[in-house]
């Protein structure tokens, strides 16, 4: 990904921004001795309504795709979006001949669901400094938003908005988008990155990450009797990092776009791991993945296409239920296409998306739901208005539509949700 000197939710931030035709302006600039400083961020809330219906309600079988947090059919909160509420401070220096920067940030949510209890509205995901210079690229390290499938999110139109998880992930910092509904979550990772130069629109970046285990979907949300959970292989990061990078080619005129290509590989180690359902094999696996997307955008209207496909990456978050319970990978897949326009005169875009992520259970698995070469499917359609009322305060309104199927079992969980995200 790009070092950026100010920070990636910067990135993110403008890049919504634009979809959403609004102006994006730099923050509050702050001249400090050798140093500029630039504090930033946003506030977004937003109501939302969640129905859902089948055998999948209430997170069982370990599906995080859009399911309420109780088992009632239908549930409302008032929730931050996609993109967490976020305060940054970012300086930079030219010193020695180098450009120097650093960024750090705090990410609190915008709700609560339990009395008394503020404990879990707080992040930190970004705290790293990048040097270099424009005629060699420059270095980062530290915490930030990984490189594999960060296009993927960057240019999802429900960055400004909601989209899935508004249930299930009440009280928390964010919902989901689509993350797991058509791309897997690049996440924040400490890292060592190094990015190229920018020739002609040209531009890559390499680096080395921190290794994470293998996860199960009871991990992340354990409900009672769930079967799902004894059907995961539970590995553990490598003695070696993971490695990530991406390649890009971007262009502008009256037809703009950028095309991206990006990969994943990381060591996965289960000699010593105990798992739910059968000791896994004495060797290591490695989990890979690749993808490639595309944006065009001419005359107000917007086409966004991706594509990846993972063997031991899991779905949804990274490494999440890429193994099965005897250590064998996991096949997957994820996909969305997206189309937006933006109303002359008035600024208003109108999008529309669908996408899809894919589990495929391995013919061998004889515990749990996905027993037999059962596939795990998470699919969404999402339609949203984007409204720039200022060129800091935006509108939005969406109505996403998620449908999950685990071998036999399915379930449904339609969102409508509804308020604002101010930039600084």
């Amino acid at each position: 990904m790009e070092i950026y000197m100010k920070t990636t939710i910067k990135l993110a931030v403008a890049s919504a921004l634009v979809a959403a035709a609004s102006s994006a302006n730099a923050g509050i600039v702050i001249p400090a001795g050798d140093w500029t400083l630039d504090i930033g961020g946003n506030v977004n809330a937003y109501y939302t309504s969640t129905r859902e219906s089948g055998d999948l309600r209430g997170g069982s079988g370990g599906t995080l795709g859009g399911s309420n947090s109780t088992n009632e059919s239908t549930e409302s909160n008032i929730t931050t979006g996609l993109l967490p509420s976020f305060l940054s401070v970012s300086g930079k220096t030219r010193q020695n001949d180098l450009d120097v920067a650093f960024t750090i940030s705090i990410n609190p949510g915008a709700s609560t669901t339990r009395a008394g209890f503020q404990g879990s509205q707080q992040e930190n995901r970004q705290a790293f400094l990048t040097f270099g210079d424009k005629s060699w690229g420059s270095i980062k390290l530290g915490k930030d938003l990984g490189i594999y499938a960060s296009d993927a999110i960057l240019n999802d139109m429900t960055l400004l908005g909601v989209g899935a998880g508004a249930g299930i992930l009440a009280g928390n910092t964010t919902t989901l988008g689509r993350i797991g509904t058509g791309f897997i979550y690049a996440d924040w990772k400490a890292q060592v990155a190094y990015t190229s130069p920018n020739w002609n629109g040209f531009q890559f970046t390499v680096g080395a990450t921190q290794a994470w285990d293998a996860t199960s979907a009871a991990q992340f949300n354990a409900t009672p009797g769930n079967p799902f959970a004894s059907a995961q292989g539970r590995g553990r990061g490598g003695s070696s990092p993971a490695f990530e990078g991406k390649a890009s080619y971007e262009w502008t005129g009256d037809v703009a776009g950028k095309v991206w290509t990006s990969f994943f590989t990381q060591d996965v180690e289960f000699g010593s791991v105990v798992t739910t359902a059968a000791a896994v094999r004495g060797d290591n696996e490695r989990a890979t993945a690749m993808d490639i997307g595309a944006n065009v955008n001419v005359a107000g209207f917007g086409l966004t296409g991706y594509y990846a496909k993972g063997r031991g990456v899991g779905t949804t978050l990274m490494l999440r239920d890429g193994f099965d319970a005897t250590g064998k990978r996991r096949d997957s897949q994820d996909w969305y296409v997206q189309g937006t326009y933006t109303i002359p005169g008035v600024g208003t875009k109108l999008g529309v998306s669908y996408g899809r992520s894919e589990l495929e259970g391995n013919s061998g698995e004889v515990a749990g739901l996905l027993a037999g070469g059962a596939d795990y499917e998470n699919k969404m359609w999402t339609v949203g208005a984007y409204h720039p009322l200022t060129k800091h305060l935006n509108l939005v309104a969406e109505y996403s539509d998620v449908e999950t199927e685990i071998g036999a079992l399915d379930g449904t969980s339609k969102t409508v949700s509804a308020g604002a995200i101010l930039f600084f």
